[in-house]
């Protein structure tokens, strides 16, 4: 009995080891390595992705600039702050394009562009034939009307004496009324004779002065001197003052302007007009010279404004003359206020501020404001302009050496703005 028990046990043993066995003959199914092969991916991706999205660059792009110490005396540093900027043009005040007062053909043409021209100089000449025969022609009018005024002064001294002679003649009568009549006839006739020959002389002169101006006005001159911006007509081309616009006949020889007379005219919004006034200072800035600072002054403020523009013309006298400013040129002005007064008995600063790039600056209402950066922020500080110089722009008051300032899109900043830093 305990053999036969023995026996089943053990046979139901090797029954549960073979069920517990593997079978290699059959090949292994994929399905669930494949699973979990894809989880451990997609777990790997989405860490990747988490750690890139909590290490992206957040924040506004800026660059910075480092504001620098400016010495009292350099250019600009006690000039008073910059109230605003306006946008204008060189302009001459006299300028002239020069023609004839007479239609005539270009015989020569003596200027070219660039040339300096005095007042009064030859520029060019008509072909002057036909003006020299008019005035040949005034001339022999005019001997001819001398030769009738001759006749008829011979006529009227011959019939003079017969008259008055008669007039006695008649007192005492001793001729008829009849031949104190025909001699008092022949004297009217005589003396208005001599009456119509001496004003036709008169307009026989009269004849030759205007032909012999005539003949002048095909020598053209340089009403003023200055520098030939612009040469019009060429010999052969025909020129009048009166024939603009119709065909192929030029109305002008050449354009001169006077480059002493060039200034700067500038469109102020009228929102800020108020802020410009006769004689003050400012600085002006051509786009061909950024890097020269030129001082001026204000002219006058042109009293009507555009209406399509909102802008009020004003007119900036430049302090500088120089060959290199030249009509049209693009030119910026800052409009300067007053320096301050120096307290009595005050000591000079050692320092007049900090420069720092005109484009740090914004200007927010009424107040001009940087962006002073703080790390990974920023931080919105009003500050008082000075002048500006070749170096940018100078900051009398609220930075100090060495503070980082904020450039590049500054609209999109605020105060406590996150910024990311870029290379320069």
């Amino acid at each position: 009995m305990n053999d036969s028990t023995d026996q089943r046990v053990g046979t139901d043993r090797a029954a549960l080891l073979n069920q517990l066995r593997i079978d290699r003959s059959e090949p292994p199914s994929s399905g669930g390595h494949g699973k979990w092969w894809a989880t451990g991916v997609a777990v790997i991706i989405i860490a990747a992705s988490a750690v890139l999205y909590l290490n992206r660059p957040t924040g506004v792009p800026i660059t910075t600039a480092v504001a620098q110490a400016v010495a009292s005396g350099a250019p600009g540093a006690s000039a008073g702050p910059s109230l605003l900027d306006a946008s204008g043009y060189i302009v001459a005040r006299r300028r002239a394009t020069v023609s004839s007062k007479v239609t005539g053909k270009v015989a020569q043409v003596m200027l070219e562009e660039g040339q300096r021209v005095e007042a009064g100089q030859i520029i060019a000449r008509l072909d002057d034939s036909n003006w020299r025969a008019a005035l040949d022609q005034s001339n022999a009018q005019l001997q001819q009307a001398e030769a009738n005024v001759d006749s008829a002064q011979t006529a009227y001294d011959d019939a003079k004496p017969i008259f008055e002679r008669a007039e006695k003649q008649k007192a005492v009568a001793v001729i008829s009324a009849q031949s104190f009549d025909e001699s008092h006839a022949q004297y009217n006739v005589a003396r208005n004779n001599l009456l119509i020959a001496q004003r036709g002389l008169e307009a026989a002169r009269t004849g030759v002065v205007v032909a012999q101006r005539s003949l002048d006005d095909t020598v053209i001159r340089a009403p003023f001197a200055g520098i030939v911006t612009e040469k019009s007509a060429q010999p052969g081309e025909m020129v009048s003052p009166v024939s603009a616009g119709g065909g192929f006949t030029r109305t002008g020889i050449g354009t001169i302007v006077d480059m002493d007379s060039l200034e700067v005219e500038v469109d102020v919004s009228e929102n800020f007009i108020n802020r410009v006034r006769p004689q003050q200072p400012v600085t002006i800035k051509l786009n061909a010279y950024p890097d020269w600072d030129i001082p001026g002054s204000v002219i006058a403020m042109i009293p009507t404004a555009d209406r399509a523009k909102a802008t009020v013309k004003v007119r900036i006298a430049i302090g500088q003359k120089d060959p290199r400013i030249i009509p049209e040129m693009g030119a910026r002005v800052a409009f300067l206020s007053d320096k301050e007064p120096a307290t009595a008995g005050a000591e000079k600063s050692p320092a007049a501020g900090v420069v720092i790039p005109a484009e740090a600056v914004v200007t927010s209402g009424k107040a001009t404001i940087v962006f002073v950066v703080h790390g990974s922020t920023v931080e919105r500080r009003a500050v008082r302009l000075g002048g500006k110089t070749s170096s940018g722009q100078i900051i009398s008051a609220g930075l100090e050496p060495g503070i980082i300032v904020a450039l590049g899109d500054l609209s999109k900043l605020s105060d406590g703005s996150r910024v990311r830093i870029e290379k320069q």
